[in-house]
């Protein structure tokens, strides 16, 4: 990884034994990262970034801008997200099972030990939002394999920093983000297919945006409104 300076924006830069330069800016700050075949030169990566200059700086205030949630104390009367939900948490000591419960008066519950860390509640939580999102995907994946005739032959969950979800064309497979959980059901089955529609398309071509149009015509609305979601207080 080298550093290079593009008028006031420090753009780091990863060669890779790849074909084509992949510019990307990313949260929470508007960090500037360009993946570059090997043989590319720092002239030819600093050319690239100049051409898309006045995106790349849209991209950074929007992300500098953007609200973010404070870090989770995981305390009685915190707010928390399931499914675009918002929920408060309430703390529950228990000499039995450490679980999470939900409400439908919009309280999540956690059943943990006594003296519990901050740590504990979270991995608790994290664990919950896991399983959930692991029942709500197969059958997203079920239905748009009929509609697209692909076959995704693994799919998985990750806690992922830059992205909601990636996808291996050559091997079909899926990864979709944990933090999908916190967010509206249509935002997680519009990634879904986002997802597998790159079993079909491998770029974000003309193609392959007309294939969403086709299946999913709010698929842009959906986008904005993942963009526009609260960033979690990560260290990125």
């Amino acid at each position: 990884m080298t550093l290079i300076q593009v008028a006031e924006i420090a753009v780091e830069v990863d060669r890779k034994n790849i074909k084509n330069l992949h510019l990307g800016v990313y949260p929470p700050d508007g960090r500037v990262r360009v993946a570059a075949p090997t043989l590319v030169d720092d002239e030819a990566v600093r050319l690239a970034v100049i051409s898309k200059l006045s995106w790349i700086r849209k991209q950074i205030v929007k992300y500098q801008s953007q609200e973010r949630q404070s870090l989770r104390e995981y305390v009685h009367n915190e707010s928390h997200y399931y499914q675009g939900v918002r929920y408060l948490l309430s703390i529950v000591e228990t000499e039995g099972k450490q679980e999470v419960s939900i409400k439908k008066s919009k309280e999540i519950i956690l059943h943990i030990h006594k003296g519990a860390t901050r740590e504990g509640c979270e991995k608790l939580l994290n664990e919950w939002y896991r399983h959930q999102l692991k029942e709500l995907i197969p059958p997203l994946i079920k239905k748009w394999e009929s509609v697209l005739g692909v076959t995704v032959s693994w799919w998985g969950v990750r806690k992922m920093k830059t992205k909601w979800g990636s996808c291996n064309k050559e091997k079909g497979r899926i990864l979709i983000n944990l933090e999908l959980i916190k967010k509206p059901s249509h935002c997680l089955d519009y990634i879904v297919l986002h997802e597998m529609l790159h079993l079909i398309e491998k770029r974000h071509n003309d193609r392959f945006r007309n294939l969403l149009t086709h299946h999913m015509p709010l698929w842009q609305m959906y986008r904005d409104e993942l963009n526009e979601c609260p960033l979690s207080h990560e260290k990125w």
